[in-house]
């Protein structure tokens, strides 16, 4: 009993640091456009990546449990969705690195702040594969859906605010050309997860 607790909770965690791989990268990206970023906005963009990672599989789960058929139709449509979210958000961040971006507050290093429109766009981006995990874990009960998926969310949190001060260390290196590196790294994410679902 106490060993198959531990194979839980280890599948859980590599679960969750496989599926927040993506959701580390966007926290890299969103860490070089703002070098001067404040601790509130640090754990405003990890909780919300942490707080769709939580969601999804759970989202999943209840699918399966209730409408596979229509589900596994929808499946099909998850790579074009991150390819298209990740493609319109990182094409807004190359554009505006290459136009020379909004400036930084004086004195601050502060750039840019999410909007909270932006950033739920960037978790759902970064999460919504983490929807087909409800397959993996459709023999769970409730309450081990739910503690899976809340191992998933904290494992998703502390990796992105690992991103986003490997993000911000480098954005106050790379200065003016951040923006356009962070656009890169999205588009390059959205074509990842289209490619690797697709092929």
């Amino acid at each position: 009993m106490i060993n198959g607790v531990w194979i839980f909770i280890a599948n859980s965690i590599l679960l969750g640091a496989g599926l927040a791989m993506d959701a580390f990268s966007v926290s890299m990206a969103n860490g070089l456009r703002n070098p001067g970023m404040e601790t509130g906005e640090n754990f405003r963009i990890a909780g919300t990546f942490a707080f769709f990672q939580f969601l999804m599989p759970l989202t999943g789960w209840f699918c399966v449990h209730t409408i596979l058929t229509y589900f596994t139709a929808f499946q099909k449509c998850i790579p074009w969705i991150a390819l298209l979210l990740l493609g319109y958000i990182g094409g807004k961040m190359l554009l505006e690195g290459l136009r020379g971006g909004p400036e930084m507050e004086e004195g601050s290093g502060q750039g840019p702040i999410l909007t909270s429109r932006e950033l739920a766009v960037q978790g759902i981006a970064t999460s919504i594969d983490a929807l087909s995990v409800g397959f993996a874990i459709s023999e769970y009960s409730t309450g081990m859906a739910f503690a899976a998926a809340l191992i998933i969310g904290t494992v998703t949190l502390a990796i992105c605010l690992g991103g986003l001060k490997i993000g911000r260390k480098m954005g106050t290196v790379l200065a003016g050309k951040a923006s356009i590196l962070g656009g890169v790294i999205l588009i390059a994410i959205g074509l990842e997860i289209f490619i690797s679902n697709m092929f």
